[in-house]
């Protein structure tokens, strides 16, 4: 139970501190127990980016593991501060940010690198915050871009397990059927027929996508896909001062190219970003006609600030190849589904997010949990990737109105998702182009939207 409780139709109570709303467990919003189990589980999605911190920074598991604290520590900011999506990376980026250090030696040169590409994605955010301009961007830009983007954010997540020498080909097993068991339990219309018959069924579909990531490790362990975990006791003592090792103090500031070399990634990865924030409302916005007791504040800006020192946190105490981005696509599809049975089952979209990442963080200090997930760590991050795919392809094509938008949105997708690190600028000005000539064939005239809408009428 908590302190304070919202009456019908209000907005979660909460403590207003300039732009946030501040609420905390027990004293604004209830904690949940589903969602507390999920982030048991659910934190080795975190600790998936540890082998990417190994490859591609240089550094060793131990001072990697440091990192993913105080990654954790960010992933509790945004239900803290008044944000009602479930934060995570910019995921869909990772392979951008990837090629991107690819270019530098693992060491002291990457972690520069990282720090100056980190650095400028926490100014895009904070000045797209402070200044609004973040709001006007969801209402001027085109259906078909928005949705472009998306769907091809989705398709490159997707390709990027596909490929030739990617996951899938070396673990088919686990990871093609906790993948289709995953889109099973969170979206098949069968398995809501199956929830409503069998109430063993609707406790299942609580936890979200923890059962199949939890059948594709033990699949993967049974077939020799992953090697069996050596499980430690005790709690976890992460290495802070081997950590500090691989911190800009102590391996100096980029120079002035350095960061001029990372603006076109920085871009990119807000674009992909600012998708992930019309995804996440999307989602919501699809319960929340469902949820009449609640009042959800979908303030961009705010966002667009949370995620601003997130990435600032990062860049100064944890350089993260996977940014610090406003969504985790999976886990906010599983926190609005059961969001959306109502209030017994969840209180607020608030108390969901907010129970998954405290609890997320508290079981990094679990050393058992840590030490058996950990031969695994590719598995969750693959199912990830997936769930993002068909979510992206799925939120963005239900942004398409007409076959004109589809068409625009189709080229966008498919240019976006192009293994070339400048896909996303080139994606974006097709998109413009497109937009320009095919649903607005007058530049100083009504949209393509309207000129079909009056077409229709006329016939």
């Amino acid at each position: 139970m908590q302190i304070y409780k919202r009456a019908h139709g209000e907005e979660q109570p909460h403590w207003p501190i300039g732009p946030f709303h501040v609420r905390l467990p027990f004293v604004h919003y209830r904690w949940e127990t589903a969602e507390m189990i999920q982030g048991l589980f659910m934190f080795v999605v975190s600790m998936a980016m540890i082998p990417l911190l190994e490859t591609y920074l240089g550094m060793p598991y131990e001072a990697a593991l440091a990192f993913t604290f105080i990654a954790g520590l960010g992933y509790m900011l945004p239900a803290l501060l008044g944000v009602p999506l479930v934060p995570g990376w910019i995921t869909p980026a990772i392979p951008v940010v990837l090629l991107y250090l690819g270019g530098f030696e693992p060491g002291p040169d990457a972690i520069k690198a990282m720090f100056a590409l980190q650095l400028e994605v926490f100014l895009i955010f904070l000045i797209l915050g402070i200044t609004g301009l973040g709001n006007r961007l969801v209402t001027i830009i085109p259906n078909s871009l928005k949705a472009g983007i998306i769907i091809g954010a989705g398709i490159a997540a997707l390709m990027g397990e596909l490929k030739v020498g990617g996951r899938v080909e070396g673990t088919p097993i686990s990871l093609i059927i906790g993948s289709f068991l995953s889109i099973y339990l969170l979206f098949s219309l069968s398995f809501k027929e199956v929830m409503n018959r069998h109430p063993i069924a609707k406790r299942i579909a609580n936890f979200g996508m923890v059962p199949a990531m939890v059948v594709a490790m033990v699949i993967g362990w049974v077939v020799g896909e992953y090697p069996v975990p050596a499980i430690e006791w005790g709690i976890t003592r992460p290495d802070f001062e081997l950590m500090s090792q691989y911190l800009i103090f102590a391996v100096g500031f980029p120079g002035w190219e350095m960061f001029l070399l990372a603006i076109p990634t920085a871009i990119i990865a807000y674009v992909i970003a600012f998708g992930d924030i019309v995804v996440g409302f999307t989602l919501s916005d699809r319960v929340d006609h469902l949820r009449q007791d609640e009042d959800i504040n979908d303030d961009i800006s705010r966002v667009h600030l949370v995620t601003a020192i997130r990435n600032l946190l990062h860049a100064f105490l944890a350089p993260w190849p996977g940014l610090a981005g406003p969504l985790w696509t999976a886990a906010h599809a599983t926190v609005s589904e059961r969001y959306s049975k109502g209030r017994q089952a969840m209180d607020s979209i608030y108390s969901g997010g907010g129970t998954f990442w405290i609890a997320g963080f508290a079981a990094l200090f679990i050393l058992p949990l840590v030490t058996l997930f950990k031969p695994v760590l590719a598995i969750a991050l693959s199912l990830t990737l997936v769930l993002t795919a068909y979510i992206c392809i799925m939120v963005g094509m239900e942004q398409l109105k007409n076959s004109t938008q589809r068409g625009v949105a189709g080229i966008v997708a498919v240019t976006l998702a192009m293994p070339d690190p400048k896909s996303t600028v080139y994606a974006i000005v097709v998109g413009v182009v497109l937009y320009l000539l095919v649903e607005r064939p007058r530049v100083m005239g009504r949209s393509g939207e309207e000129e079909t809408v009056v077409a229709e009428e006329a016939s």
